[in-house]
């Protein structure tokens, strides 16, 4: 199947970032979710990124326009049902993935695949609940989309090579760098970044060395370009902490067990940069 249009189920960071891309690789968009609010600023943020692009010369006036011209938003599932390929952007959580499939299957055309932007959660798991699990595929987009170039493509046990291929080159048309991934908890990326940066939550939490510190040990004697706390703010606390849980789950191994002071600041709202408030400032 050759991808066309495209629809984006939840419209929040991944989402609107997703929808750039897409609609900049000269793809149709509607881009949902079930907040209007939500909609509302990730059509601004899609605008003004456009926007941004031109201002830079790295996108044409003309080009712009007819991108913007691909681009609808809406409520719910609104426009699923002519896309040729939907991606799931909604939150982190096993029981809303499987509701909004099962929903997909409903409302999305025979032939359509769905894919899904966990970055940790079972494909296979999502796949059965799917109603078309052969259909079923993981495109694991890095944040921010516009700028990250791996998309992890996850075949579910149950994926087909049709599938499959579909996905791969539609990757490749959107300017990114595929990854194929066997479906395992974490799957490639995460299921050692994130550990590592739960580690680096442990050693803030014993005292061994400050916030700052952390990261500029990482920054200066591993050459990361981001320390692991303020790329913990960047991901997300609550990403963080889903993605341990998971890998903790799954493997039943005490090495994944989660930072009890990750857990805290979760509990208490400081999520990062998206909440102005994670392991630093961004008031």
């Amino acid at each position: 199947m050759t991808i066309e249009k495209i629809a984006i189920v939840g419209a929040g960071t991944m989402g609107r970032g997703v929808a750039q891309v897409a609609l900049v690789t000269g793809l149709t968009v509607a881009l949902t979710d079930v907040s209007s609010d939500a909609v509302t600023e990730a059509q601004r943020h899609v605008t003004r990124a456009l926007d941004r692009l031109v201002e830079r010369e790295r996108l044409g006036a003309d080009d712009r326009d007819a991108a913007m011209s691909r681009f609808s938003t809406g409520a719910s599932l609104a426009g699923v049902e002519n896309a040729d390929l939907v991606i799931e952007a909604a939150s982190e959580n096993p029981q809303i993935k499987l509701k909004i499939f099962a929903e997909l299957h409903e409302a999305a055309r025979e032939d359509a695949i769905l894919a899904s932007n966990t970055s940790s959660i079972s494909l296979t798991e999502i796949a059965a609940s799917s109603g078309r699990s052969d259909k079923v595929i993981g495109m694991h987009f890095f944040n921010p989309a516009p700028v990250m170039a791996l998309v992890e493509i996850i075949r579910a046990l149950q994926t087909s090579d049709e599938t499959y291929q579909s996905v791969f080159e539609l990757t490749g048309r959107m300017g990114k760098t595929p990854v194929t991934v066997k479906d395992s908890p974490g799957f490639v990326v995460n299921r050692m970044l994130v550990p590592m940066i739960n580690e680096a939550v442990f050693v803030l939490a014993e005292g061994v060395a400050s916030a700052d510190d952390i990261d500029a040990a990482m920054r200066s004697g591993a050459n990361h370009p981001m320390g692991p706390l303020a790329l913990a703010d960047l991901i997300g606390l609550d990403i963080c902490l889903s993605v341990m849980e998971v890998l903790f789950t799954e493997f039943a191994d005490s090495k994944y067990r989660p930072c009890p002071l990750l857990k805290k600041m979760v509990d208490a709202g400081y999520l990062g940069r998206k909440s102005g408030r994670g392991f630093f400032s961004y008031a």
